[in-house]
């Protein structure tokens, strides 16, 4: 097949497939019958000048070696899992069955550990997946009975359960990961009952709707090839021996033999990460981000991004992204935007209280809602241990959360947050909305009517005595420069919802760059987001076939 680049489409102009293969045909110089087939790789939208759609694609046709030959490009062949081929080549010699003392085993089921224990159930190998949390539809009625009450469950919520917090967030699919595994990714995805334009779309987004089939539907895989998924089954402790790892014991005091143990618990299994630190496991702190949640009106962000709110009847919920270097140097920045979403209560932990934001796949909701983060790093931690980070967490975790409140949020609008800012830098409500009239936008009831989202319920509080005083004063530096970039983001209505801590994980456990394996014991790999080396949904998951590919060639290597 040919790759073919650059073809547009108006906003309006009909996508028809005499329409596609005229335009294919044009841009390779060839008769429109001499178009066999064509398949969309990539959808981009340009709204600067009037909204363009721009695609690539791969386009069988009956000329193909001329095109060749002209100096068209073949299409990047598809992703092959070949170690897994090999594999399962070699097992089919009864006496090469065990290649594995013992079932390898993976802990956690968030992306990384999904994809390493089908990566290994496809291969043959039959993993052992040990999960906190509950399958995903008890998982479901769990958090929602959170949202509801107020009533938490420390082993099963937004955090822990099948699918990891991924399940309950807008499914963002988008990396800057550059690794031929991400089509794997993509396609096992659409094959679980994922929308198919996932495949092509420039932000492509599941929706935590659409999640909650999708990891459904890869758990039955895993067990249809001979894998095993154990929910409600949290492991305590790594069993060692010789600085081999044998297995791992479970809180029940169960014990699970395996000839390898794959941690891909995701960035807030704080107990496990003690209990590893405990045992030896070398690890260090690492940098991430703190910060709020703050919402407007969708309407607002379709009209100020594409100029026009309607257009986002065909061209979907606008998103958007900022950043800002402060004058003291710490990075501010938007993160895991959720347009026409929801802040959702995500705490972990009793007495301990987080948000994040989540959409469902359509974004229909009036609101959008992002984080607003502030780079922390080591030096801001309460002291050098290897998992301060956590403890720095905890701690802005613990102020926000009020005994006598039952997960009430803390939530204050806009010009409460920034009281006390300078003047002359933070715009009056008046000089806010005169800018969002000359851009067009005249709803401006939209912010009189902006309710938060969050759920039991929120208590007010403008954030002073709960953030440390450097993220506070960066994130106030921060946001009347965003309202430059976005006329209307600083209006003092909008609302700021708190706290976020959970954006990446606070340790990194150290492995071989090579094998994977961890520098301390033999056989545990350390995986995914949790473990320092991935950042979202599709990252994780590459690090999961990583991860159980390098088991793989272990085995065939020996």
């Amino acid at each position: 097949m040919i790759r073919v680049t650059e073809i547009k489409f108006k906003v309006d102009e009909m996508a028809t497939d005499a329409k596609w293969r005229s335009k294919i045909a044009q841009k390779l110089g060839i008769p429109t019958d001499a178009v066999k087939a064509y398949y969309i790789r990539r959808e981009s939208i340009d709204a600067r000048k009037g909204v363009v759609y721009t695609y690539s694609l791969d386009v069988e046709t009956t000329m193909e070696a001329k095109l060749l030959r002209k100096g068209f490009k073949e299409s990047p062949p598809p992703y092959e899992a070949t170690l897994i081929n090999r594999f399962r080549e070699k097992l089919q010699n009864q006496k090469d069955k065990k290649l594995l003392s013992e079932r390898p085993i993976v802990v956690g089921f968030g992306p990384a550990g999904m994809f390493a224990a089908l990566t290994l159930a496809e291969a043959g190998l039959n993993p052992i997946v040990l999960e906190m949390g509950e399958a995903v539809d008890e998982r479901t009625k769990t958090v929602e009975h959170f949202w509801q009450t107020g009533e938490l469950n420390e082993t099963s919520n937004v955090q822990f359960g099948e699918g990891g917090a991924g399940t309950f967030s807008d499914g963002k699919l988008t990396t800057r990961v550059k690794d031929e595994r991400i089509q794997y990714v993509i396609e096992t995805f659409i094959a679980a009952g994922a929308p198919e334009v996932i495949r092509y779309k420039q932000k492509p987004h599941i929706g935590t709707d659409y999640l909650k089939c999708v990891v459904k539907h890869i758990r039955n895989s895993i067990i249809a090839l001979g894998g095993e998924v154990r929910f409600q089954s949290e492991v305590a402790e790594i069993l060692l021996e010789d600085a081999t790892v044998s297995g791992v014991k479970l809180a029940n005091g169960d014990i699970v033999k395996g000839s390898a143990v794959i941690i891909a618990t995701g960035h807030s299994a704080r107990k496990l990460f003690y209990q590893l630190y405990r045992q030896g496991v070398a690890m260090s702190a690492k940098p991430f981000a703190v910060g709020v949640r703050i919402e407007h009106p969708q309407r607002m962000i379709d009209h100020i991004q594409y100029g026009d709110s309607v257009l986002a009847a065909k061209l979907g919920a606008a998103e958007y992204k900022l950043t800002h270097t402060t004058s003291g140097g710490r990075s501010v920045y938007s993160f895991c935007m959720c347009p026409g979403g929801e802040v959702v209560a995500s705490a972990s932990e009793a007495g301990h209280l987080v948000v994040n934001g989540m959409s469902q796949y359509a974004r229909a909701l009036s609101n959008s809602n992002s984080a607003l983060l502030v780079n922390v790093t080591p030096d801001d931690f309460p002291s050098e241990h290897p998992l301060a980070g956590i403890e720095f967490q905890r701690q802005i975790e613990a102020k926000a959360f009020r005994a006598d409140a039952q997960y009430a949020a803390p939530c204050c609008r806009l010009e409460d947050f920034l009281e006390g800012c300078d003047t002359e830098r933070v715009a009056s409500k008046q000089a806010v909305e005169a800018r969002l009239v000359q851009k067009r936008f005249t709803n401006l009831t939209d912010f009189e009517m902006l309710e938060p989202t969050y759920r039991p319920k929120t208590v007010k509080n403008d954030f002073s005595d709960i953030l440390p005083i450097p993220v506070l004063e960066a994130l106030k530096e921060a946001i009347p420069v965003f309202g430059r970039k976005i006329p209307g983001f600083d209006h003092p209505m909008a609302i700021i919802t708190g706290v976020e801590t959970r954006s990446s994980s606070p340790v990194r456990i150290h492995r071989d760059p090579v094998t994977l394996v961890s520098v301390a014991y033999r056989d545990l790999y350390p995986c995914g987001e949790g473990a320092g080396y991935a950042g979202g949904i599709t990252s994780s998951a590459i690090d999961g076939i990583k991860v159980a590919e390098s088991i793989l060639l272990k085995c065939l290597n020996h």
